[in-house]
Order: structure tokens, then C-alpha cells, then sequence
């Protein structure tokens, strides 16, 4: 009669006397022992099993060491491994196999002997394939794992606990280190379906068949002599969907258990997660051979917007040299905002003994970025003055809207009753054609107040007339004094007179702020080299033009260039794109990319209510931008301080280090895909790594970051 752990005790109170030798059991063979006298005293009482929920008997088929619920190994290994104060004779009763035998030491090099600083339990000769004659024998049909063809683990049985779309997986420990985190993996389920996966929580290493606070565990572990049973490893794998011929689908159920479990290869990693594109930015970490990239050529990535975000020294900088650089190299026009003067150098090759360093390591040389042109405002210093393609550049008043200049100066309700008067005066004096410089009369009805200016309406028109206003609620006798409108002064002061101003201390607060735009003296500087800025060859293909606003004082000064410049590229692009369906390009549509660095601080938060007309022109230029193949990249350390209608935007995102639990809040509104484990891993991402989620890709990635092979100023 074959005796096994299959058959319940009850069945084995019924089973018929058998005398001849088992022919299975779960431990080996012993040795005859003498017999020894019984105590004259009571038998010692029954050890009390240790605590925990019983775990049926298992096997680990890479080291046949056999586990069992918690009371019962626990149980033996204490009976077995304590010292004994006095020769006696040790009886455990296993309830699962033959009637209890003593149980001989283990050899001293055996696998379950106690090693010399600690203790273990004596392991059994091939108690896996015993378990297994046994199932046979008893009429069971016990399931046998694939132990080849890359199979690393398989799946665990499902538990009140189990969610939707995760499966627990367990392994060999001589697989722990193959399914580390973030690895892709296939399970092949016992009921013909394929399924792919990711590790999202793991590897964890368990002790089989115990609790790993069991008490003989803690006990001896806490007196110097650890109990250092065998173990397994375990992770937690987020269902990515079923795999039906190469394509991923909604999966409609779930992996059988003891399904088996296998690690993608890094070919088939790139396939899955579809991280290729043109524009490489670092590779996916634990996969050397995965580049991961952006494609310059999808509609979804750049035209949808990009967010770079991180704390200082995360990083960013490293990720914007990159994407300049590999930007270049797909054909893109890119305009950079640099607020803090770090790119100026960019042109030269690296020296930062760390970046040519790890550039070695990937096979790679310092290098600078060609064809790479500086700008700065007129009369504004740039942190470097060296550069061999530095410009000067001026702004056109008649560029802004008059609503964009009534925001940024902040101006009273009263104050922007007033301006629009003047401004209403310029405008019919462009639509006559009255205003020297122009070549023909505008179409005033063209014009959209809220995107635009009026053409011939410059700063100093504007104070002109507004001065001309001032003078007559001030009782006085107005004049014009600015050459290009002096041929119409009688027409001007007949208006201005008709008008009846009232009020000059309103008027006089109003010139007071135009005069302060007067004063930074970088409006319509029509001569010299400082002139406006040619848009149509900034964008040319392949040019990196750099604007170095590092010396501009005040944040009212640098919103209106950042705006302007937003603006004016949003024209100069709409024109090329024109262009380009009318007579197409072998090259395909012209592609532009606009970085704008420190984002929080020309798009904050609290600024959202007293600059709509700013946000709703970004708005604008971002969604006409989409379809015209103008991409917009955010660049912030203070993700949590960007407007959410600017976040609201950003469709692709990189993300740095970010310690700071309310940005990380923040971002997950505005982020999808990313799991609880990739959102703690944020908090500790070293310098250059960085998590990046695009609308190409099939779920985020850890990256690292390629190494700078251009020059910065503030390496982070």
C-alpha cells in the first residue's frame, strides 16, 4: 500500500494493515537504531506549533528541498535542530507519509546540515520526485512545471485578495535576479492563451512554507544563530493584455494558475513597449540593447506636446542638450527659451570630466551642437559673449495684442478703458494709411485683437496719442510730436477733441506704464543690428536658435518676449506649413520645436485669473500647433506650480527626480499609466534617470538618460 501526503487522515485510519515495507516515504531509509529504555517519568509535553495560516506542501524543483505548512516544518525543524540536554529519544509523528522514524543527523556536508554560525533544517533525498510517485500512485494527476525553454517561474493560485488585472508569480530562487522590476514577461496559461506582463512589484525573497516572521525564524535570528531555511522569490505582475498573433488586446480572463512565466529577451522588450523613435534620448534601464526615443515623425509626440519636469540636479538640463542634439539630427527647427543662460555653450564639445566619462562608457565622444545661433535682447548681456553666431534682436510693439500689453502692465479697469480709446484712434489711422512706413492701408477688420497688434502701431504712436489725450482732460493744448503720425495731427486732435477725456490722473498712470516699456528701450530698434527678428529663416530645418533671456530684469519684460516669440514663431510656421501643402516637400511637413525653460514662471498658477488672455494665446498656439507640426516642450522644477490648463496640454512627459509628494500629486492628474511602484521609484531616481510616458508607447518607462555630449554651463 503506497502511503501519501495526498490522502487526508481520515483515509488513512481507514486504509487496511500493511506489513510489508513502504514503498514511498517522505523521508530516506534509516538506520537501525538500538532501542532505548522508556522514562519512568511522564513524556515531555508536545511542543506547541507556532502561529500562522497552514500553507500546503510544496517543492522547490531547482533545490528538491520539500516545504510544508508552518506547524509542521517549523515544528520538525525545532525538534530536530535544538540541542538535546540529554540523551533521549526524539519521536515526531508526520502525519503525511510512513509512520515516524527517528530522524539521523544530517552528514556534515549534506545540504540540510547546520552550518557553523547558524541553523537549518536536514534536507530529505529527492523528496520531489518521491512526492510525485506518490500523487501517481493514489490515482492523483499532479501538475509538472516547465522547468526549460526560458520559463523562470509560474503563476501563484488567485486569493480573496487578487485584483483584477495582477498576478502573483512565484520562482526558483535561482531565478530571483532574472525578474527584476520593470521587466517585461510572458505567461503561457495551461489554457492555450498568451498573455504579457510587467513586474511591478518584486523580485521578494520568502522562505518556503513558512511566514518570514515565523517565530522560530525571528528567535534564532535575534540570538545570533539565524534559521536560514530554503527559499523562493515572488513578484507581482500587472497584466499589459492577451497576446494574439504579435498584437496586444484587452485580456477577457486571466492566467490558469501554474501557468508558466518567462522573461522577454530585450528585441522583444523594444516590440512590446514600441520605445523606438529618431530622437534618442537614453535607454530603458536593465535593457542595454533598448534604446528609447521619440519619433519626429508622429503626430502624437512633439505636435502633442512634451513636459520635462524634475528637481534641480535630476537631471533636465542633461535630457534638453539631448533633444537638441538628436532633435538637429531629425530636421527639426528648435527654438529654445533659456531663462537661465545654460545653454550658451552648447556649441562647444563637453569638459565636465563626469559627462566624458559616462560618454565613454557608451562608446561615445564629446561633441557640440552645429549650426547653433544665440540671441539676445538689445541692450541685454548674454553669458557668453564669445559665441561665433551671436545676435542682437528688438521687439515690434505692433506685434502685441493690446490686450497681452493691458495684462502684463497690469492695468486698472479704468486704465484699460483708456488705452483701448488710443488704441481704437491708431488703428483708423492705419486703416486710412496715415501712418508713415506703412505700404498700403490695413484691413482693420482682419485683425484679432487677442492674437495680434495693428501693423504701423508702435510704442511711441501709442504714447503720442495718449499724451495728446492727457493734454485735453488736463485742460491743456494737445500736440503731436512722433514723426510718423505728424502729417496727421489735425485729424488726430480733431478726434481727440471730439472725445472729451476727463480724468488726467488716469490718463498720467496710463503713460506712466508705457512709459516704463519706453525706458527698457528694446521696442521697434528699426536700425542697426538690433532689428526684428527674420522668423522665416529662424525655422529653418536643422537650425538650433538659443535665446538667452538670463539679463532680463523682471518678469513683465520677459513675459512679452516670450510671448511675442510665441506668437511670431506661430506665424512664421503656419506660413511654411501653407506652403508646404500648396506645393509639398519630398521631405515631408515642416517640423519646429519650442523649448520653454523655468515654464512655471511665464505660466504659474496664480497667474492663471489675471493673465487670461496670455493663457488663452499659449492655449491657442498649442492646439493649432498639434495640426501644423509645432510641438511645444514645458521644461520646470516646480511641476506643482504650472498652470493645470497648461498640464492639461502636455500629452508626453520626462520626469525626473521629484521628492516633493503635492508635485507628484499633481502630476498623477495630469500623467497616466504609471503604476504605484514606478510613482515611489520617482521620489529616488538617481541624477539622469527618468521615467518617460508618451503617447506611442504601451506604458511608461524607466530610462537612463543618455550622458551630454554638449557643453553646459550648470551641469545637473
Amino acid at each position: 500500500m503506497v502511503r501519501s501526503w495526498f490522502n487526508s487522515p481520515k483515509d488513512r485510519q481507514n486504509e487496511p494493515k500493511d506489513d510489508s515495507p513502504p514503498e514511498a516515504s517522505f523521508w530516506p531509509p534509516l538506520k537501525a537504531e538500538p532501542p532505548v529504555a522508556a522514562p519512568d517519568t511522564a513524556p515531555p509535553p508536545v511542543m506547541a506549533p507556532l502561529k500562522g495560516p497552514a500553507t500546503p506542501m510544496a517543492t522547490d524543483p531547482a533545490t528538491e528541498t520539500v516545504t510544508g505548512d508552518t506547524t509542521a516544518i517549523a515544528t520538525a525543524s525545532r525538534m530536530s535542530a535544538l540541542p538535546d540536554p540529554a540523551p533521549k529519544t526524539d519521536v515526531v509523528q508526520d502525519t503525511r507519509t510512513a509512520p515516524a522514524a527517528p530522524r539521523p543527523p544530517a552528514p556534515a556536508n549534506s545540504p540540510g546540515a547546520a552550518p557553523s554560525d547558524g541553523i537549518s533544517v536536514p534536507a530529505p533525498d529527492q523528496p520531489a520526485q518521491r512526492l510525485t510517485d506518490d500523487g501517481v500512485a493514489a490515482g492523483l494527476d499532479p501538475w509538472l512545471p516547465d522547468t526549460g525553454n526560458g520559463v523562470v517561474g509560474h503563476t501563484m493560485y488567485d486569493l480573496p485578495s487578487s485584483e483584477d488585472g495582477s498576478i502573483t508569480v512565484l520562482l526558483p530562487r535561482d531565478h530571483i535576479a532574472a525578474t527584476p522590476s520593470q521587466a517585461l514577461v510572458r505567461i503561457a496559461s495551461g489554457d492555450d492563451r498568451t498573455y504579457l506582463g510587467i513586474v511591478v512589484a518584486g523580485p521578494f525573497a520568502e522562505p518556503d512554507g513558512l511566514r518570514a516572521d515565523a517565530s522560530l525564524i525571528v528567535t534564532t535570528s535575534v540570538r545570533s544563530q539565524p534559521f536560514q531555511p530554503q527559499y523562493h522569490g515572488r513578484v507581482q505582475v500587472e497584466l499589459l493584455g492577451e497576446e494574439i498573433n504579435r498584437v496586444i488586446q484587452a485580456p477577457r480572463f486571466r492566467p490558469l494558475p501554474g501557468s508558466a512565466v518567462s522573461v522577454l529577451d530585450d528585441e522583444e522588450t523594444a516590440h512590446v513597449l514600441q520605445v523606438s523613435g529618431d530622437i534618442r534620448l537614453g535607454r530603458a534601464v536593465g535593457h542595454h540593447d533598448v534604446p528609447v526615443g521619440l519619433p519626429s515623425r508622429s503626430k502624437n509626440i512633439l505636435p502633442r506636446h512634451l513636459g520635462i519636469v524634475g528637481t534641480t540636479g535630476g537631471g533636465k538640463s542633461t535630457t534638453v542638450a539631448g533633444l537638441l542634439a538628436e532633435g538637429q539630427r531629425a530636421g527639426l527647427a528648435i527654438v529654445l527659451l533659456d531663462v537661465e543662460g545654460e545653454y550658451t555653450h552648447v556649441h562647444e564639445p563637453t569638459t565636465d570630466p563626469t559627462m566624458v566619462r559616462l560618454l565613454a562608457q557608451d562608446g561615445r565622444q564629446p561633441e557640440g551642437i552645429p549650426d547653433t545661433h544665440l540671441y539676445r535682447l538689445v541692450g541685454r548681456e548674454t553669458t557668453n559673449e564669445h559665441h561665433p553666431n551671436s545676435h542682437e534682436f528688438s521687439l515690434r510693439f505692433s506685434d502685441l495684442s493690446p490686450y497681452t500689453v493691458a495684462e502684463i502692465l497690469e492695468l486698472s479697469e479704468a486704465q484699460q478703458e483708456r488705452y483701448f480709446q488710443a488704441y481704437e484712434l491708431a488703428k483708423s489711422l492705419a486703416a486710412d494709411n496715415r501712418i508713415r512706413g506703412l505700404s498700403r492701408a490695413v484691413d482693420t477688420a482682419e485683425l484679432d485683437d487677442f492674437e495680434e497688434g495693428c501693423p504701423g502701431v508702435t510704442l511711441a504712436v501709442m504714447r503720442s496719442l495718449i499724451g495728446a489725450f492727457l493734454s485735453a482732460a488736463d485742460k491743456g493744448e494737445p500736440a503731436i510730436n512722433e514723426p510718423s503720425i505728424a502729417d496727421a495731427s489735425g485729424v488726430i486732435l480733431g478726434r481727440v477733441r471730439e472725445a472729451k477725456p476727463s480724468h488726467p490722473v488716469s490718463w498720467k498712470a496710463l503713460m506712466g506704464r508705457l512709459g516704463r516699456l519706453h525706458r527698457l528701450r528694446v521696442f521697434d530698434n528699426s536700425r542697426g543690428p538690433a532689428g526684428p527678428l527674420d522668423l522665416d529663416a529662424l525655422l529653418a530645418p536643422g537650425r538650433v536658435n538659443i535665446f538667452d533671456l538670463s539679463d532680463i530684469d523682471g518678469t513683465d519684460l520677459r513675459n512679452i518676449v516670450i510671448a511675442d516669440l510665441l506668437r511670431g514663431v506661430q506665424a512664421a510656421q503656419e506660413r511654411r506649413y501653407a506652403a508646404y501643402e500648396s506645393h509639398g516637400d519630398p521631405e515631408g511637413p515642416p517640423r519646429t520645436l519650442v523649448i520653454i525653460e523655468e515654464a512655471h514662471e511665464f505660466l504659474a498658477r496664480n497667474r492663471v485669473a489675471s493673465m487670461p488672455v496670455l493663457f488663452s494665446q499659449v492655449e491657442r498656439i498649442a492646439k493649432r500647433g498639434r495640426k501644423r507640426w509645432l510641438g511645444l516642450a514645458f521644461v520646470t522644477q516646480l511641476p506643482q506650480h504650472l498652470a493645470p490648463q497648461v498640464s492639461a496640454l502636455i500629452n508626453n512627459w520626462v520626469i525626473h527626480k521629484v521628492a516633493d509628494p503635492a508635485a507628484i500629486s499633481d502630476l498623477r492628474q495630469s500623467v497616466s499609466g504609471i503604476d504605484d511602484s514606478l510613482w515611489r521609484t520617482v521620489r529616488g531616481l538617481a541624477p539622469g534617470q527618468a521615467v518617460i510616458a508618451t503617447g506611442q508607447m504601451t506604458r511608461p518607462v524607466l530610462t537612463a538618460i543618455h550622458p551630454a555630449a554638449a557643453q553646459l554651463r550648470m551641469v545637473d
